[in-house]
């Protein structure tokens, strides 16, 4: 067992400050991130403003890393807020978390220079899309991993996701509903692995189209299970028509796990994630 976290400082953070958190959230119960106040849905950033507000005695309004899609998990979604009133990074934490629902966590909370977004800061984002390999579908895993019965070839997965790799236009991966004005996007690194039964679709870039990790995966799956060769997925780039790809991959089994920074931000470091998965299946 690792050793336990420090406790957090009860020192008072200014009234002003700019408050950086990491959020852990299991998107099952959750129309998404983002507030939809014209709806009658409960979001994961409607939530959590409630709980930062009930704190703060005041509202508080956060800006996020990425927003996820109704489903979608975060393992360390990066929000910011300007502290209205001063707390301590104790009550900025335990406080807030004394006020979720238990699926929802802050893990940290430090402050930051007044430049930083969690958004429009960030260089890169990853996300891992676990998919359960098995003749029948895991109970203990219902709407935490997706289920594919059919036996899956990673090694085959991992060679024609190679050819997502740089700057390209994902258009052939881009929902209808993506609001995006350009769908380039640049992918820095992709693999596919295998732990046990576990399938671990690993991606990161600069950012990503709505649906893009999901409609990804949904193609590599077709790839896996030798419904198509490696080579389609490149041929799907070029073409960059959505209709010609697989079906998009369930919510369920995606996790916004990394969010990256320059390091004159020095936010503190995100352990591999999701916990379910342990060590890294690749470096």
């Amino acid at each position: 067992m690792a050793d336990p976290p420090p406790l957090f400082s009860a020192d008072l953070l200014p009234a002003g400050s700019r408050i950086a958190c990491r959020i852990e959230y299991d998107g099952r119960r959750y129309h998404g991130w983002q507030s939809q106040p014209q709806l009658a849905v409960t979001t994961v950033q409607q939530t959590l403003e409630h709980a930062l507000s009930e704190v703060a005695n005041t509202p508080v309004s956060v800006a996020c890393a990425g927003r996820t899609d109704t489903g979608v998990h975060g393992f360390a979604q990066i929000i910011h807020f300007d502290a209205p009133v001063a707390r301590s990074s104790k009550a900025w934490v335990l406080g807030v978390n004394a006020n979720l629902p238990f699926d929802i966590r802050v893990h940290w909370a430090v402050v930051v220079q007044m430049d930083f977004h969690a958004r429009f800061s960030a260089v890169a984002r990853r996300y891992r899309y676990l998919i359960a390999n098995t003749a029948v579908r895991p109970a203990q895993l219902v709407g935490q991993v997706g289920w594919q019965r059919r036996v899956l070839d990673h090694q085959m997965m991992h060679n024609a996701a190679q050819q997502l790799m740089g700057e390209q236009d994902f258009s052939a991966f881009r929902a209808s509903s993506c609001q995006s004005k350009t769908p380039m996007r640049n992918v820095h690194s992709v693999a596919v692995g295998r732990r046990g039964d576990l399938l671990v679709v690993d991606i990161k870039a600069n950012a990503f189209l709505h649906h893009m990790v999901r409609n990804i995966v949904g193609s590599l799956i077709a790839v896996g299970v030798g419904r198509e060769s490696p080579q389609w997925i490149g041929r799907l780039l070029q073409g960059r028509d959505r209709t010609a790809a697989a079906e998009t991959a369930p919510a369920e089994g995606l996790y916004l796990v990394e969010v990256e920074y320059p390091l004159q931000f020095a936010l503190p470091t995100t352990p591999y994630g999701p916990m379910i998965l342990g060590q890294p299946v690749r470096d």
